[in-house]
């Protein structure tokens, strides 16, 4: 009989500091969740929610690159973009993460994965942005449907 874990994404929004963390455990080793973050192609696979297509047109994932995708929804395009601050593969993403249709809203996301054994991984995002304004438009913006369907999304990279 085959066990299969339903992982739920928890968003929680930080009453004291404008910071949103997202935590979301899934069924592959912490390798393979980085990989699906760091490979351009794997990453368009599962970034945003079901109804959209991301083209990746700059993906240079290392400690000082920069990235840039579109997602295509309805016909149109939304751009997002930003720098990578600090890589160490298998645990730690630290990026930037711009909006371009906002391009004053800059927000410094940390990805940790962390190893729970048994070919398991949690992983905890946490976005600081520069306002608790700028912060409830992030989460306004659907922001958590991208990240529950992304994640969903994810799984299914995952499982092949």
């Amino acid at each position: 009989m085959t066990t299969t874990h339903r992982n739920e994404t928890r968003i929680d929004v930080d009453p004291e500091v404008p910071l949103v963390r997202i935590t979301r455990e899934f069924d592959a080793p912490p390798a393979k969740v980085f990989r699906a973050h760091t490979d351009p192609e794997l990453f368009a696979q599962w970034v945003g929610p079901r109804d959209t297509e991301t083209r990746v047109d700059v993906f240079d994932c290392h400690t000082g690159g920069s990235y840039r995708f579109v997602t295509i929804s309805d016909g149109e395009e939304y751009g997002f973009r930003g720098c990578f601050h600090e890589v160490r593969p298998d645990e730690l993403i630290v990026q930037t993460f711009t909006f371009e249709g906002e391009p004053d809203g800059v927000a410094l996301e940390k990805l940790v994965l962390e190893d729970l054994g048994d070919g398991r991984t949690r992983l905890t995002s946490t976005s600081l942005v520069d306002s608790f304004a700028g912060r409830d438009a992030f989460v306004a913006s659907g922001m958590e449907v991208g990240v529950r369907e992304g994640y969903e999304r994810l799984d299914e990279v995952l499982a092949r």
